[in-house]
């Protein structure tokens, strides 16, 4: 609490009496009468060094509001001032440049009592300050300027213009200050303010300043070895450029003033380093801003001192290209060798290779060196012919018997040529010559291997195509002609020089056989038969072929062979032969071999008879053709069967009421057999390959007789007829089983005669049961039964000699127990005995 404030408190008694304000040591309180729960915010807005703009919240029920003024530290009120109701913002004037105020901001009642207090602080600005001096560019973006500090000011405020609309304010601390981020080449009106905590006071007188011209944005390039082309984009304002080079070489530097916005500096080194810079003039003759320096190098020099050869690398002919640089450059060089044949390279230092080459080319080759600038000029063209190509198309010809002439194409850029010519026994001939031939001696069965390089400055060429030729070989010595078989000629013979293989030629009126082979003999089948040959052994090789000046031998081949043969039985021992024979002269055999041995008979002419022959056999009967030259083939045989022989009596042996089976021996010459069982009442036959036959459609108790016709491999047969057989009786019918009393059970059935006997049997799994019956009887009682089983029950008729037949069908019964007799007795079905 202030002093004046305890002053009013002393003489009111209230500790809500506030100094209203103090005049001429009079001290007006007065009671402040604060409504419940208000809110009262108030602060600075804004200040200059010589007034104070203050913003507070409107205040319910203030009629009107009181702004009072002090310093800090002092209870004077240097300045105050009331607002009416409506009024939240005020200023205060007649203020100090620099001093801290104590500002009170009181919201008034009706009766202008205080419904609340609020004070704020706030320093003024400080004083005007004085108009900013000496400007000046500092580059075309920046400008420098001076200015006189002020007590107080804690920084500074530059408000910046130009006439484009463009306004700044930048802060500074200190002098001389500067301002960046201009606009080049433009006018700007200068003010400054100082500023502290409280604000910044009125802004100084303004003054002028302008920026430089921009740097030039240069270009630069070298269109040649010896200048550099400078451009640049025109800047507005300038009325002309400097361009300064500087030679790092020479450390030499050269200016030169333009209007233009291209230079063109000619007369340089080339290869050489230039550093590059520039800027602009305005029309009051200040110097613009310079450019940063930037490098550029003139084109390298034209290389000299071309040289190309050629050159093996691994096993791969190059050219190899080598020149000089007659002086130094600067950075990095490379350089581009090309031939007008599209082969390029690209290397830093000499030589560079150029590949693939083949023979015979034509290169006109040039080197361009390049380095940053771009590529030199070429150098001077060098022509070059590689080695020629290799001869090709050998050719041998054998002009006359004992010399050879070698011939090859010419090759273009050849100047000569060698020709070696190698004999197979290790000989050697060489041959030079500016032609495309050689001739030298050769003889028969040699091979010769021959090749040719032609030859040129370059040097050689590569190995080219190689020719291996074969003379004609010898003819063969000590001939030999024989016949080895009818239609076969063996020819022999001693070898002879130079032949890889021989071609042996037998030759008659009508055809021509061959026989090429590496040996020494031949076998020549296949001739034609009753023939003449003329043969001739010639010896040939792969390279020259066959020598067909050899002399002929001539040679009979045997008779042909009879064709066509015929048989024809006159009876069962005999059988007439016949044949077709083309021969020019010869007699004939033939030979009828079976397994009795062979039967034989001979003829001038076509045919002849056989004899004497036995049944059942089977012979191959052929025809040999014999002359003075030799013995025919044998001609195809032709089979002959005598009639068969018949089976011994056959069994039969019935197996059920239809079928019988009916086996027999084997009969010599028989191949199938028709076996027939024939009776009143039905027929029936089988037609088999083996030895037993099934037949069914067998009618029980009937009597049959037995015939069989047995059938040789040609079809010849012979009927044979047997003793007759009777089929067994016939199985009984309407089997059926009764209990009887006691354990004693009854079978009964019908029969179909009164003549035969029938067994009963009764099979369990623990016991069997049997009756047979007297001649005509259809009944049997079976006693001491064991009951609680399964019964397999047949009833057969017996045979004659008291045997019973097995084949009739089963009939399945259940018999039951009570108590410890039979009970019922149930039928479970029929199965027959085969299963």
């Amino acid at each position: 609490m202030s002093v004046y404030h305890q002053q009013c408190h002393k003489h009111n008694n209230d500790e809500n009496i506030i100094v209203l304000y103090k005049r001429k040591n009079n001290l007006l309180c007065n009671k402040l009468v604060l409504p419940p729960l208000s809110v009262f915010t108030a602060s600075v807005f804004a200040i200059t060094s010589r007034s104070a703009t203050l913003l507070w919240d409107a205040y319910p029920g203030a009629t009107s509001y009181l702004i009072t003024v002090s310093l800090e530290g002092s209870q004077d009120i240097v300045a105050f001032i009331q607002f009416g109701e409506n009024t939240v913002m005020g200023t205060v004037n007649s203020l100090s440049p620099n001093n801290l105020y104590v500002f009170t901001v009181q919201p008034l009642d009706i009766n202008h009592n205080p419904l609340d207090i609020l004070t704020v602080q706030s320093f003024t600005a400080p004083r005007l300050m004085d108009p900013i001096q000496n400007i000046k560019p500092k580059d075309s973006q920046t400008l420098i300027f001076e200015f006189n500090l002020v007590t107080g000011a804690t920084h500074y405020i530059v408000r910046i213009q130009n006439s484009d609309g463009f306004y700044r304010e930048d802060t500074v601390y200190s002098s001389p200050a500067e301002i960046t981020s201009l606009t080049p080449y433009t006018e700007y009106t200068l003010r400054i303010m100082a500023a502290n905590s409280g604000g910044h006071n009125q802004p100084s007188p303004s003054v002028i300043g302008k920026t430089v011209l921009p740097p030039l944005q240069l270009y630069t390039s070298s269109p040649g070895n010896d200048s550099i082309v400078i451009s640049w984009y025109p800047i507005d304002g300038a009325v002309q450029y400097t361009v300064a080079m500087y030679d790092v070489f020479s450390n030499a530097t050269m200016k030169q003033n333009t209007t233009s916005t291209n230079l063109t500096l000619s007369g340089l080194e080339a290869g050489s380093l230039f550093m590059v810079m520039g800027y602009g003039w305005d029309a009051e003759g200040r110097k613009g801003e310079g450019s940063l320096y930037i490098n550029q190098t003139t084109r390298p020099p034209i290389p000299a001192s071309v040289e190309v050869s050629v050159v093996m690398i691994v096993d791969q002919a190059v050219l190899s290209v080598s020149w000089e640089l007659n002086q130094e450059v600067y950075g990095n060089v490379e350089y581009y060798v090309m031939s007008d044949q599209n082969l390029t390279c690209n290397t830093t230092s000499s030589p560079c290779n150029l590949s693939p080459v083949g023979c015979g080319e034509s290169h006109t080759i040039q080197v361009i060196s390049s380095n940053e600038a771009g590529p030199g000029y070429p150098s001077i063209p060098v022509e070059f012919i590689t080695f020629p190509c290799p001869p090709s198309s050998l050719a041998l010809v054998e002009s006359m018997k004992g010399n050879c002439t070698l011939s090859w194409d010419m090759e273009p850029y050849a100047d000569n040529y060698r020709a070696y010519v190698k004999k197979g026994d290790g000989g050697e001939v060489t041959c030079n010559t500016t032609g495309n031939n050689c001739t030298y001696h050769c003889q028969c069965g040699y091979m010769f291997h021959m090749y040719v390089f032609a030859y040129n400055y370059a040097g050689s060429s590569p190995p080219g195509p190689e020719l291996n030729y074969t003379t004609l070989p010898c003819c063969p010595e000590g001939v030999s002609v024989s016949l080895v078989s009818t239609e076969t000629l063996e020819i022999t013979w001693t070898a002879s020089r130079g032949a890889d293989l021989y071609e042996t030629r037998a030759a008659d009126i009508s055809e021509v056989i061959l026989c090429n082979d590496t040996a020494r003999v031949c076998a020549l089948s296949d001739l034609s038969c009753d023939s003449a040959y003329s043969v001739i052994v010639t010896p040939c090789n792969d390279m020259s072929g066959c020598n067909r000046a050899c002399k002929a031998h001539t040679k009979d081949t045997a008779p042909c062979m009879p064709m066509y043969i015929k048989l024809d039985p006159k009876n069962s021992s005999c059988v007439s032969v016949s044949w077709t024979a083309n021969n020019r002269a010869a007699n004939y055999s033939v030979n009828a071999v079976g397994e009795d041995g062979t039967h034989t008979c001979t003829s001038l002419g076509s045919s002849c008879d056989i004899t004497d022959l036995p049944c059942g056999s089977i012979y191959d009967v052929t025809v040999i053709a014999i002359s003075a030259a030799g013995q025919s083939l044998t001609s195809y045989s032709e089979t002959l069967e005598t009639e068969p022989c018949c089976p011994a009596s056959p069994t039969v042996h019935q197996v059920n009421q239809a079928m019988t089976n009916v086996s027999w021996s084997h009969a010599k010459g028989a191949y199938t057999f028709l076996t027939s069982l024939t009776s009143p009442r039905g027929h029936a036959s089988c037609h088999t390959e083996d030895f037993h036959c099934l037949m069914g459609c067998i009618t029980c108790g009937t009597n049959y007789t037995v015939t069989m016709k047995a059938f040789s491999h040609s079809g010849r047969s012979v009927n044979c007829t047997y003793q007759g057989f009777s089929s067994s009786a016939c199985c009984p019918s309407g089997v059926r089983m009764y209990k009887m009393a006691g354990n004693a059970l009854r079978l009964q059935w019908r029969t179909t005669g009164s003549s035969h006997r029938y067994i009963a049997e009764i099979m369990g799994s623990n016991n069997n049961y049997n009756c047979t019956t007297s001649a005509g009887e259809n009944s049997c009682d079976i006693a001491n039964v064991q009951c609680g089983d399964i019964y397999h029950v047949m009833v057969a008729p017996l045979t004659p000699d008291g045997s019973n037949v097995s084949f009739c069908a089963q009939r399945v019964y259940l018999v039951s127990c009570t108590g410890g007799d039979v009970g019922t007795v149930m039928y479970r079905g029929k199965r027959s005995v085969d299963q």
